[in-house]
């Protein structure tokens, strides 16, 4: 990713153009890391996002605006303080770093000042700091007093710049041919990669894939490279691309590359790239921590059903304890006084087979007896109570795998969504508070295909299993997996007749956003929906259904 000074350059210039006496109406704060001011031209309303994030450090506009935290963190109430309704006098870039800064005409009903901001676009030492005349009124991410930097960022200090790196300068031409005779002298190879490493290591403000770049250019040109790498740092027009490879945005440049998709700004090169980045990176570290949330549930589950099915086999020993208590009521007068057991002819046998008896050495022969009609009952009842316990046991278990296997085949945020409400009502999740008015429920639309002519919907999750099985109407058929948690899957007829083509396809999809996906041949169940019964109070996604076909078919996505 080039987030280098050369492309810092003239995304500032990009900046200063559209931004330039706009005015801020608006700061919010998403996360720790990233701002966004709302900012009016005269002409429309815009999104700048500043952000310090590590891997996403960034100063862009951007066609999304990302829902605000709860509470705003102190850095943002003192952004608003300052800069609510500010003018904004000039985007620049800070000499040839990685510093984008802003400088911003502040007036209230008693005074005016100049107050800038200075966006440092360093990796992991990204940040975002708050000056009036040299001295810092507050960051984004502040040092405390005990830390040994000699940069000290905390409110009332004086601003000073990040040092700057053993690099030369891209237009100190006669210090580049210097050090590049010095790094060539025993080389035998003087290939681009080569120089590109040279550039990279010895110039400031060039990332590796901008050296590449120069380090190609230059070979076509008249000037040797030291003169050559001022000049296309100053002058090369700005020709920005996102590069996509297999349908992913991997980079973005400010110049033509091989795979890379025209964009008519830089700003909006790098803000397609970062949603996309940052869209992924969410939706992968969203579904991680559901899917640890439903296997941490169904480990707690599964042990609590072990512990259930080791009580009830337990509880299973209530015969052999009524029939021992009988044996030793008919037979009390051959028990001696003091014994610890007895052997007596089983009855209840086929053979009359002998068995043997414990006794209580403490107790009379009649009160061991009683003992063992006292145990016979408390395990009876113990049974009455621990099989409806174990199946309902059973029957959460099935339901968190529906839902686990709802996580694992999702591959959206849309597909997230709703699986989100059932994790908070399975109360695994609770949601963060959002201010009262602000949050409009979503519904988020069903999988929806069309193959010969007919529409064909898939369930995302329990809640849309449920919903599209009300919506569908008798004589729709519906399709579920066998023995494995699937989509509901349902191909509207409108009282038309179902092709075999069309059932195999339905079946393809149903198979492929089930637990089965991985197999080769899924069994499919098929009926038409007035077949289909969900139970009273049964859980999300839970049906019963009778007069079914089934397909034996190959999981397909069928994304074309």
């Amino acid at each position: 990713m080039p987030q280098d000074a050369f492309h810092i350059r003239r995304l500032a210039f990009e900046l200063n153009t559209l931004l330039a006496h706009g005015k801020v109406n608006r700061i919010s704060q998403v996360n720790k890391d990233e701002l966004t001011f709302i900012i009016y031209t005269g002409k429309t309303t815009v999104k700048l996002i500043l952000s310090a994030n590590a891997s996403n450090a960034r100063v862009c506009l951007s066609a999304i605006e990302k829902e605000p935290a709860p509470v705003a963190p102190n850095f943002c109430m003192l952004l608003r303080k300052h800069l609510q309704g500010a003018e904004i006098l000039e985007v620049r870039q800070y000499a040839f770093e990685r510093i984008i800064e802003i400088d911003l005409h502040c007036t209230t009903d008693f005074s005016e000042s100049k107050r800038t901001l200075h966006c440092e676009l360093m990796g992991k030492y990204s940040n975002v700091v708050l000056t009036e005349n040299g001295v810092i009124l507050g960051a984004l991410k502040t040092t405390a007093l005990e830390d040994s930097s000699r940069r000290i960022l905390l409110a009332g200090a004086k601003y000073l710049y990040p040092a700057p790196q053993d690099k030369l300068s891209p237009f100190d031409g006669a210090g580049i041919c210097s050090r590049l005779k010095n790094h060539l002298l025993n080389r035998e190879s003087k290939d681009v990669e080569t120089l590109a490493e040279f550039l990279f290591e010895n110039v400031c403000g060039l990332a590796l894939s901008t050296a590449r770049e120069v380090a190609q250019r230059s070979e076509k040109s008249e000037k040797p490279l030291w003169e050559f790498v001022g000049e296309f740092c100053e002058n090369e027009p700005c020709s920005p691309c996102v590069k996509v490879e297999n349908g992913e945005a991997v980079d973005f440049f400010a110049f033509p590359v091989s795979g890379g998709v025209k964009t008519p700004t830089l700003w909006e090169a790098e803000d397609e790239f970062f949603t996309r980045r940052e869209g992924k990176k969410s939706f992968a570290d969203k579904k991680r921590k559901m899917e640890n949330l439903v296997r941490g549930l169904k480990k707690k589950q599964l042990k609590k059903w072990q512990d259930t099915k080791e009580r009830l086999q337990e509880a299973e020993k209530a015969d052999e304890l009524r029939i021992k208590g009988e044996l030793l009521t008919a037979n009390l007068y051959r028990v001696e006084k003091g014994s610890s057991y007895i052997e007596l002819e089983n009855w209840y046998s086929a053979d009359c087979d002998r068995i043997k008896i414990g006794l209580d050495p403490l107790l009379s022969p009649s009160k061991n007896a009683q003992k063992y009609f006292k145990n016979y009952n408390k395990h009876k009842r113990a049974k009455e109570i621990l099989v409806p316990m174990l199946q309902t046991e059973e029957q959460e278990i099935a339901y968190t795998d529906s839902v686990l296997s709802a996580v694992t085949n999702a591959e959206t945020v849309d597909d997230l969504q709703e699986i989100e409400q059932e994790l908070v009502q399975m109360g695994l999740l609770r949601l963060p508070t959002v201010r009262s008015g602000k949050k409009k429920e979503i519904v988020v639309p069903f999988r929806e295909y069309e193959h010969l002519g007919m529409k064909i919907y898939a369930g995302r999750n329990n809640l849309q299993n449920d919903r599209l099985l009300r919506l569908s109407s008798p004589d729709d058929i519906w399709l579920h997996t066998q023995k494995y948690h699937s989509s509901h899957v349902i191909i509207a007829t409108q009282g038309g007749q179902v092709r075999d083509e069309i059932l195999l396809f339905a079946a393809e999809i149903c198979a492929y956003y089930s637990d089965g996906r991985d197999g080769d041949k899924i069994p499919v169940d098929y009926c038409k929906r007035k077949y289909v019964k969900k139970p009273s109070k049964s859980k999300a996604g839970f049906v019963l259904y009778t007069d079914y076909k089934t397909l034996l078919v190959k999981p397909n996505a069928h994304k074309e």
